[in-house]
């Protein structure tokens, strides 16, 4: 192949991906791992697919958020590291809650990681995730609400501090379309943000795991407004990235965005199956791979994430790498 061209997946074996991209111009990436927390690092992109992965987190074998580690989020707040992830104690979704780690240093693969609690949500919940703004941290997660008819929707809060919310829990989207319903399930989930052109892009996703039509939708609002509340925010009326039978790729979702080396293009980490549900039953956590490939930008400012691209399609590398 050639060796300005890539192939997917990064990961063969990897749901829910998490890249981020350091001060220092390398990558952290980790993955759902069920019964620990790990992070591959990589001088670029591309060589996460070769790196080793190091375990920085095991939970106590009992206890209340032993169980179930899904979603980490690796986030530098302030200059210091923090992983978010998801937890509970074996039982239902009632249990469920996000879980946050501190690390006590600067290298994320070799100091130690703190356990400072679990957020302080209205709600069991999962797939938590914080952006900056205006001087204020904001919290987003996907919570099992009030709601009857939802399995789960987005909410949001203030922080404190990277560990504790404040305020009310604001509903911010909630599954409400046939395309949010699919698989028998009512879901928004994985919350994830893009800024560009004036407007906090807001990307989850949709419908139940195990549907071929897992997908990510997206809702957005202007960078100055106030983003608890819920009438600021545009939902887009229809999914933004979806299943690409002719490559062989379904259920695209749960994601993450990073810049290429040289910051000129936006990149979007995400996972997929390679065969449709038809093909085999999902529910015996049957693989998803981590797969990543260059998004683009409308003429109204407006992120165009294409294709999902198949295992066997030569792709260009990261700009700069």
């Amino acid at each position: 192949m050639d060796q300005r061209k890539f192939q997917n997946p990064i990961l063969p074996d990897g749901a829910d991906p998490w890249m981020v991209k350091d001060r220092d111009g390398s990558y952290y990436l980790t993955v759902t791992l069920g019964n620990r927390i790990a992070l591959w690092k990589s001088n670029s992109m591309t060589g996460l697919a070769e790196a080793e992965p190091v375990t920085v987190w095991t939970p106590e074998p009992s206890g209340p958020y032993s169980h179930n580690l899904w979603a980490p989020e690796l986030h530098n707040i302030d200059g210091r590291w923090y992983i978010y992830y998801t937890a509970n104690d074996g039982g239902g979704d009632d249990t469920r809650r996000v879980c946050v780690l501190e690390l006590e240093g600067q290298d994320p693969l070799k100091d130690e990681w703190v356990f400072k609690g679990t957020v302080n949500t209205a709600y069991p919940g999962l797939d938590g995730t914080v952006i900056s703004h205006q001087g204020e941290l904001y919290f987003f997660y996907s919570g099992y609400g009030h709601f009857p008819d939802y399995g789960s929707a987005i909410y949001a809060a203030k922080m404190e501090n990277p560990w504790t919310l404040s305020g009310t829990n604001a509903l911010i989207s909630a599954p409400t379309e046939p395309w949010e319903k699919q698989g028998g399930m009512a879901i928004n989930e994985g919350p994830v943000f893009l800024r560009r052109n004036g407007r906090i892009f807001l990307i989850f996703s949709a419908s139940a795991t195990w549907s071929d039509d897992y997908c990510l939708g997206m809702t957005s609002i202007a960078e100055g407004s106030d983003l608890l509340d819920p009438l600021a925010w545009e939902k887009h009326p229809g999914p933004v990235f979806v299943k690409n039978p002719d490559e062989g790729v379904y259920a695209p979702g749960h994601n993450s965005f990073t810049g290429s080396p040289d910051d000129r293009e936006d990149w979007i980490v995400y996972h997929a199956y390679s065969y449709s549900e038809s093909e085999m039953k999902r529910s015996d956590g049957s693989r998803r791979s981590t797969r990543m490939q260059k998004i683009s930008w409308n003429e109204d400012g407006s992120p165009d994430f294409g294709a999902p691209a198949g295992l066997e399609q030569n792709l260009d590398l990261p700009s700069g790498e």
